[in-house]
């Protein structure tokens, strides 16, 4: 304890906290008095040192306040700088015209503390500590709300302190809120650029995985990180190994340097902030022995996606902190101020595997406000913002009401197709003509692109990448099969009508069916070991109702294999459609007038017209004019008409493939007649016995009943 000669004594206890800051150097035992008692006192004398003890003086005059483990003691030695091998954890005192100041750094005020000064001339050692005045202060509540005084600092020459007059109780914020790194560190890359001119994904990725290394090889606090052409960064360690906090760092533009925050204040002086939070250095911590960091890396120029997708100022953050990080509840934010852009920002985030980015939108949340876009992102990895064209996306309302519809109208489909398939196979297989069996192949492979279509969203939601990959594969493959289909019907069509001696070609149904199930499969193997499938994002107005389906994640594959094999397909069934349509309307018009009256009455038209569409895939064709005011009642229409596509197919088939209908419509010289006037033929193609019977065959594959063709479409009862 200090002398009886000493001319004053000032104590300044520190109460309430469970731990105080380790002092950073060589000196152990220090950091383990810090660290390791529950209470301190620090004495203003004529010496810089510092006792632990295990006991305090058990005075029996000795405040109740000072009796509990007061075991850490440190003597600060007024009007003189710390000693270095202390560290800058170690407080400073000085006396300022007659009043004490303390100087200490900004993990004193961080702590939920009070600090009890006590004052006497003199103390005796015979009555210590009696009659010293106690006088309670909160500098946690005093410093903390004080604002950072850049002119008075100057003046005074203090830097990253506190200064509290004990006396009034002022405290001046030292502490700038705006850091620089301490350094710059140039980080060897070698990397390898595309034909654009872009970084190497692959490479990118790399880099952050060395960040631990860089980190444990940096011996200041910070630095700065120049890792080469487009791509800068910063890396900045948790300067309390004990209790760690968020740390922010923002940026005016990307060909800004980046700084580090110490108040949430000075964000909106700058366009482009990321906050690391808490909990993401307290996970960091305890998967890592090393002391907590926070790298963070800005690519300009990453290699694009498979996409080609458009990304909000060119941008890709990546962050790492040294461990594998995820489902924070205290997320990771990233915030753009002030950008223009065009398009429905959407945050994704890559993991850094493969190739090239695939971004998705797990785990982070897009928030919109003006021309502001914050990301929250619950794990760790490469972040942008993809701006998605406002023709392609859709309102949130639109897309649930488009998800059920699809919902209902894909069930009720997979319903009746069923009915079809069961009533096939169980009463009419043998029966069957060449015409019945390519529907239901039709039918069959309807029933399959919807099943992989409505159980989608469930493989979707697994976040199971193979899993996913195979379903898209499957509804693709499903998908261009009913495509194929839908012009093998239009080919049988044809036959019918204009080349009949064809039609009794052997294995006629077999050649079709292999076409019709092989070519698909070629295409969808070919773009599965290109790896083209994976997880899709349908994007909305609002970002947090975007939906996640497995799909072709490549755009320019979607329109050259999907859009343009359609249209090649719609422009056969089309004028198929045409040719067999203007066949009816020449019916109607060659009968006499009571049976053109029942037939512009007959449901049955309507039947025709719709059954011909259905198998033919004319109503796909919507797709075409989905673009610009057109585009959302053309998904409406598109998704009516092709959701219940099953239920028109199994009507249809009901009043076509009937067997009693059949033998009904055999007698009948209605279609013979109206035939032969308008093809100016006194030859009905449709009794041709080639085509009932082509070189003798017996059996469906051969043979065409001579009520299959366009008496199939027209047949009036």
């Amino acid at each position: 304890m200090p002398s009886n000669n000493m001319s004053r004594m000032t104590w300044v206890l520190f109460v309430g906290l469970l731990w105080i800051y380790p002092v950073l150097g060589a000196c152990n035992k220090l950091k383990d008095c810090l660290t390791q008692k529950t209470a301190h006192v620090v004495v203003a004398d004529n010496f810089s040192a510092f006792i632990s003890a295990d006991k305090y003086c058990n005075h029996s005059s000795v405040p109740k306040l000072f009796s509990a483990n007061m075991s850490c003691i440190l003597f600060v030695q007024k009007k003189k700088s710390r000693p270095q091998t202390f560290g800058e954890e170690f407080p400073e005192m000085e006396d300022c015209n007659g009043s004490s100041v303390i100087h200490f750094p900004k993990f004193y005020i961080r702590r939920k503390l009070l600090l009890y000064v006590m004052e006497e001339m003199p103390c005796n050692t015979s009555g210590f500590p009696v009659p010293c005045q106690i006088t309670c202060l909160d500098p946690k509540t005093q410093c903390k709300k004080s604002s950072y005084d850049a002119s008075q600092c100057t003046r005074m020459n203090l830097t990253n302190i506190y200064r509290m007059n004990i006396t009034s109780r002022d405290c001046l914020n030292c502490d700038n809120p705006v850091k620089k790194p301490d350094s710059e560190v140039t980080v060897v890359s070698n990397f390898t650029h595309t034909e654009g001119g872009k970084v190497n994904a692959a490479q990118a990725a790399g880099v952050m995985k060395g960040m631990s290394d860089l980190a444990n090889s940096i011996n200041g606090p910070s630095a700065a990180l120049n890792v080469g052409e487009g791509v800068t960064g910063i890396l900045a360690k948790q300067t309390d190994p004990v209790v760690f906090e968020e740390m922010l760092f923002g940026y005016a533009s990307p060909s800004d340097a980046m700084n580090i925050l110490g108040d949430k204040n000075v964000l909106a002086q700058y366009s482009r902030s990321v906050r690391l939070s808490k909990e993401a250095f307290e996970k960091a911590g305890g998967l890592n022995a090393n002391v907590p960091f926070g790298a963070i890396l800005r690519f300009s120029n990453l290699d694009t996606d498979e996409m080609n997708s458009t990304i909000l100022g060119n941008e890709v953050v990546a962050v790492e902190m040294g461990a594998i990080i995820n489902n924070l509840t205290d997320k990771i934010s990233i915030d753009f101020k002030n950008i223009k852009y065009e398009g429905i920002p959407s945050c994704r985030s890559w993991s850094g595997d493969g190739s090239r980015p695939n971004w998705t939108e797990d785990g982070c949340l897009t928030i919109q406000s003006g021309n502001n876009v914050t990301c929250q992102c619950s794990h760790l990895t490469f972040f942008a913002i993809l701006l998605v064209p406002l023709n392609e996306s859709i309102s949130s309302s639109d897309l649930n009401k488009l998800t059920i519809i699809t919902q209902v109208g894909c069930g009720v489909s997979m319903f009746f197709l069923a009915i079809v398939l069961f009533m096939h196979f169980l009463f009419r297989k043998t029966n069957a003509s060449v015409s019945t069996l390519i529907l239901i192949h039709l039918v069959s492979a309807v029933f399959l692109l919807n099943l992989t279509f409505l159980i989608n969203d469930v493989v979707a939601s697994l976040k199971n990448p193979v899993a996913c990959t195979i379903l898209a594969a499957l509804m693709h493959y499903f998908m261009l099969a009913t495509f194929t289909w839908f012009a093998a019907q239009a080919f049988h069509l044809c036959m019918l009508l204009y080349v009949r001696s064809t039609i009794g070609n052997r294995h006629y149904l077999l050649k079709v069916s292999i076409v019709s199930w092989v070519q698909p499969s070629v295409i969808t193997i070919i773009m599965l070991s290109l790896g083209k499938y994976g997880k899709q994002v349908i994007s909305t107005s609002d970002p947090k109702d975007d939906v996640a389906i497995c799909w072709i994640t490549d755009n320019t594959a979607h329109y050259i294999v999907n859009i343009g094999y359609y249209a090649l397909i719609f422009v056969f069934t089309f004028t198929t459609f045409i040719i067999i349509l203007s066949y009816l309307i020449c019916l109607k018009r060659t009968t006499n007038q009571k049976v053109a009256t029942e037939m512009s009455t007959n449901k049955k038209s309507i039947t025709v017209i719709l059954g011909l569409c259905c198998t033919m895939g004319i109503t796909w064709g919507f797709a075409f004019f989905a673009y610009g005011p057109l585009r959302i009642p053309a998904y409406y229409i598109f998704t009516v008409l092709n959701s219940f596509q099953g239920f028109f197919l199994f009507i249809y088939y009901h009043y076509t493939s009937d067997p009693r209908k059949t033998i009904k419509a055999q007698g009948s010289t209605v279609s013979q007649s109206t035939l032969q006037t308008c093809t100016y033929s006194n030859e009905n193609p449709y009794s041709n016995p080639t085509l009932e019977n082509p070189g003798g065959q017996t059996g469906t594959e051969g043979g065409e009943d001579s009520q299959l063709k366009v008496k199939e479409y027209k047949q009036v009862e």
